[in-house]
């Protein structure tokens, strides 16, 4: 399904990066970063461009083409890694941040990928993620149809023992991104902090 979404000329989800990575980033310590399901690259890229050593996994290689396109048009160096990220090896005690935006992480492995995200981390190391949450049905505007994929402030607590919560919140915003998220959307957003 992904190799199919992105193999067009343009970007599903646009350039940009996301707004909450945007404005957020600065809590991941400079260093190496992990984005997890990051498609064609629009937050690697960008947290590359801010000095940031970033390793983008996805499972779509066409996404990670197109990744690598716009890190040579912006002159920035990424790395990518295909692979699927139910059995992605994350290592332990490896990164500096990890970032999740929008990753459809269905619940059977939700809270194994959460456990493995707290053991990769380096200490002081910074667990940022946005996700959709299950209100985000009744808006339509990205995420797909299933509540399976969701996420909420009191699974990401429940999931993320052993973090400390820099920000935690539910909201309605706008998010426009692409053509795939693109409207008022109910999401959590999240920056955690490995002791």
């Amino acid at each position: 399904m992904w190799d199919e979404r992105f193999d067009t000329p343009e970007y599903a989800y646009g350039k940009q990066p996301n707004d909450f990575l945007a404005a957020r980033y600065q809590a991941i310590p400079l260093g190496r970063v992990l984005s997890l399901a990051e498609g064609e690259g629009r937050n690697a890229v960008f947290l590359a461009s801010q000095g940031y050593q970033v390793t983008a996994v996805d499972s779509s290689s066409v996404g990670l083409a197109k990744a690598r396109e716009l890190a040579a048009e912006r002159q920035v160096t990424i790395e990518t890694a295909v692979a699927d990220l139910a059995t992605y090896d994350l290592g332990e005690n490896q990164w500096d941040g990890i970032v999740s935006i929008f990753f459809p992480l269905p619940a059977e492995m939700r809270t194994d990928m959460h456990h493995r995200i707290v053991r990769s981390l380096k200490p002081g190391g910074v667990y940022l993620v946005e996700a959709y949450t299950p209100e985000q049905l009744k808006h339509g505007t990205g995420g797909g149809p299933s509540a399976d994929n969701k996420l909420t402030k009191q699974l990401l607590e429940a999931d993320l023992a052993g973090l400390t919560f820099d920000h935690l919140e539910e909201l309605e915003r706008e998010v426009i991104e692409g053509t795939y998220h693109t409207g008022l959307a109910a999401v959590v957003q999240a920056v955690a902090r490995k002791g």
